[in-house]
């Protein structure tokens, strides 16, 4: 099995049981993202305590590039400063998903992030 067939793997497996699923009662920020032309929706929650993401769950439906990446970001942010969080670019969800991934499916890997910057922002 190649290295980009594991990290397929690995992505619908994300999508099938995500990371960091489900609501947070008692978020500091939230934030909801909608993507019209391809229906992915997500709905970040955060808690910050001192300047860091102590917890953050999402929830929403999408596919399976959208769901990963959002899973995938959502783990890595934990414990980080936020203003490392705002800093985060595209090219990080595409580390973090270990594919490449086509322009027409790049909105779908970043909804997650943007969800996540937005709730920070308060936006």
């Amino acid at each position: 099995m190649s290295a980009e067939d594991m990290y397929r793997e690995n992505i619908l497996e994300l999508y099938n049981e995500p990371l960091n699923f489900g609501e947070l009662g008692d978020a500091t920020h939230k934030h909801h993202e909608y993507n019209p032309l391809c229906g992915d929706d997500i709905t970040m929650q955060v808690i910050i305590e001192d300047d860091i993401v102590k917890d953050v769950k999402f929830n929403g439906k999408g596919c399976a590039i959208s769901i990963a990446a959002a899973s995938l970001v959502t783990d890595s942010v934990k414990g980080k400063k936020v203003e490392d969080v705002l800093s985060m670019k595209s090219s990080d969800v595409i580390e973090l998903l270990g594919i490449e991934i086509a322009s027409v499916r790049l909105k779908c890997a970043l909804i997650g992030l943007e969800a996540l910057q937005k709730a920070i922002r308060r936006e």
